[in-house]
């Protein structure tokens, strides 16, 4: 979260020079130098690769002036991505009496975060210079695991040790997270085996083809109506994929190709497993 924030309020490429405030924080470090200066894309290299708590702070000020105003920052981007089992007190993940998160929030902040290439990049890394000081990543499953390209290794006495990963295997990209698991490397390699055998992507063609809806008015009568994009449902062996239209009786025309038309959800063994609008495929005069 913290860097997803600085890379949403600050310019990477933005030089900076270190505040004594910034150094000697607890725990791990990337080793600021009070007047040290460098970018905030080296700060977000040592906040993912070093785990800097330093790095931490630094972003945390840059962004809103205090790490305080900062966790409030943190707490708001949180609520709105859905996270509703998380509270930042910090921006380095230091235990708190009220700082915590679940599982499912921490993937879905992961989810949002390499959406964006930046942090992509920087999680992917395996090691990175700044100045006379090399930084090299602390997951270990970047080297190990088959598709793995990020992202984040923890630890605290309260927390233990805490793993988040992505990878990406045959055009699907997973996200896994464990907490406080003594065997996490081994658990993440085996549960990416595990899902990338049991589950595959189907591409509905059959099920979501281009239905007509009459159009009142018009040079012809009826306009194809068709998913906005390719509908595609991750599912695994033997489940039952359904889907349910919502589109108009009919239309008045004129009508505009690309205007939306509708939806489409998808239902896996019944569940709701997603939503994608439906257009008009055609200009009707």
């Amino acid at each position: 979260m913290t860097a997803l924030l600085a890379l949403e309020h600050l310019d990477p490429d933005q030089t900076v020079t270190a505040d004594p405030a910034w150094t000697g924080i607890e725990g791990s470090s990337m080793y600021l130098r009070p007047g040290q200066r460098l970018t905030v894309r080296e700060l977000l290299y040592g906040l993912m690769l070093a785990s800097g708590n330093d790095a931490a702070e630094a972003l945390a000020c840059l962004t809103a002036g205090s790490d305080t105003a900062f966790a409030e920052l943190m707490n708001r981007r949180a609520d709105a991505l859905g996270c509703s089992h998380t509270h930042f007190e910090n921006p380095s993940g230091l235990d708190g009496e009220r700082h915590y998160a679940s599982a499912r929030d921490l993937a879905l902040i992961t989810r949002e975060a390499i959406g964006n290439e930046t942090f992509r990049n920087i999680a992917s890394t395996y090691s990175f210079t700044v100045g006379d000081l090399t930084y090299t990543n602390h997951n270990r499953l970047l080297r190990e695991c088959d598709g793995v390209f990020g992202v984040k290794t923890g630890y605290t006495e309260a927390a233990g040790r805490t793993l988040v990963t992505c990878c990406e295997r045959n055009g699907i990209t997973l996200i896994c997270v464990t907490l406080s698991d003594p065997d996490d490397w081994r658990d993440h390699a085996a549960l990416y085996d595990w899902a990338y055998d049991a589950y595959a992507i189907e591409t509905l063609t059959e099920l979501c083809g281009a239905v007509a809806v009459p159009v009142i008015g018009g040079e012809q009568d009826s306009v194809s109506v068709l998913p906005e994009a390719p509908v595609r449902v991750l599912i695994r062996d033997g489940e039952n994929v359904t889907v349910s239209c919502r589109a108009p009786s009919f239309v008045y025309a004129a009508v505009d190709e690309g205007d939306e038309a509708g939806s489409l959800t998808v239902y896996v063994d019944g569940a709701k497993a997603g939503c994608i609008p439906l257009v008009f495929g055609e200009d009707v005069e």
